[in-house]
């Protein structure tokens, strides 16, 4: 059988968004005859309320904080924990400081289960500040050139582009790639990922690389036409 595994934030839902009401009804009936999991860097109380308490309940597995926190059926299965070093956050801290970028919003490190997301515009910024950044850092590829700072500095620590403004930080080899380690030994099946994030260095990138097959798509809108039409030639069961 088939595991359809979904990236949440930009893939399912607009970035930071609650999911279209059309969209939910169909994945309400889509994951009652497939084998469905989210896997996103969201902890539970962002993803349910996006998506809503009743999807959320009733996908197999949630993995959130990328795998660093997994939900089934709606109940807490396991969490791993990790504490970012006095170093680290003070390093992170200097980055946002010497950035170029003139709004600083707060809320710049949030600390998760097993991971951190860092953004030098903060996430308290309002939709207006978020597209000024990402003009910004398609500009000036700032988030690249951050990723790499951060990983020459620390070599224990995997750093990802995350969402439309943020990284997202793991110890090694804690990011959402263990999802598929995690399911492998449950049992072995074909699996399809999407993700808005399948690049060299997106989030999405090291997980859709294990899996059969991927859909990169560019926003809830790709991801409701692809199932659509699969369900149309009864590809989905």
């Amino acid at each position: 059988m088939t595991r359809w595994l979904f990236d949440v934030d930009g893939t399912l839902t607009d970035s930071r968004q609650k999911i279209d009401p059309e969209f939910h009804d169909f994945m309400l009936d889509f994951v009652l005859g497939n084998k469905v999991a989210f896997v996103t860097g969201s902890d539970r109380a962002k993803t349910v309320e996006q998506i809503g308490e009743e999807l959320f309940d009733r996908v197999e597995y949630s993995f959130n904080c990328a795998g660093n926190e997994i939900w089934m059926n709606g109940v807490l299965f396991r969490k791993n924990t990790w504490a970012p070093t006095q170093e680290l956050i003070d390093y992170l801290t200097k980055l946002i400081d010497h950035s170029k970028f003139p709004t600083k919003t707060g809320n710049h490190i949030e600390i998760r289960n097993g991971m951190m997301n860092f953004s030098v515009t903060g996430r308290n910024g309002d939709l207006k500040v978020r597209k000024d950044y990402i003009d910004w850092d398609k500009a000036t590829n700032e988030r690249m050139n951050l990723r790499e700072k951060i990983e020459h500095k620390f070599d224990n620590i995997d750093v990802f582009v995350g969402g439309d403004t943020g990284l997202d930080l793991y110890p090694k080899g804690k990011n959402k790639e263990q999802v598929i380690d995690f399911l492998n030994d449950i049992e072995k099946e074909k699996t399809y990922y999407f993700g808005d994030q399948i690049f060299r260095y997106g989030n999405d990138y090291n997980i859709a690389m294990k899996c059969n097959h991927r859909y990169a798509v560019r926003g809830w809108r790709d991801t409701y036409e692809i199932l659509s039409y699969l369900k149309e030639v009864d590809y989905c069961l």
